[in-house]
């Protein structure tokens, strides 16, 4: 589970990253969870598209394909939405800590 400071960071990268994933009319397949799987395996962090003639809303879309790829929804804002996950052999993603109690 995220922090906030940890979302807001995570939210400051995606802000420059470039649109590598587009769900369209053909919805959540099998095609879209291998591309997003792979793409954050490499990255831990990547940016997504939902095109009106997909059947899902950007927010189910996003919740389901994070779910399917064992990652964290950052944010959604739009037509797109953002996930993350962080790779445990080799992060390339420093998030800030959570404060002590």
């Amino acid at each position: 589970m995220l922090t906030s400071k940890q979302r807001a960071y995570l939210r400051s990268l995606a802000n420059d990253m470039d649109t590598i994933l587009m769900v369209g009319k053909g919805g959540i397949g099998d095609d879209v969870i291998k591309q997003a799987d792979d793409a954050l395996a490499a990255r831990e962090i990547i940016k997504a598209k939902v095109l009106e003639t997909a059947p899902l809303s950007v927010r189910e879309t996003a919740e389901q394909v994070a779910l399917r790829t064992s990652s964290e929804v950052v944010q959604v804002i739009g037509s797109k939405f953002v996930l993350y996950r962080k790779n445990p052999k080799e992060p390339k993603i420093t998030l800030p800590k959570e404060p002590k109690k």
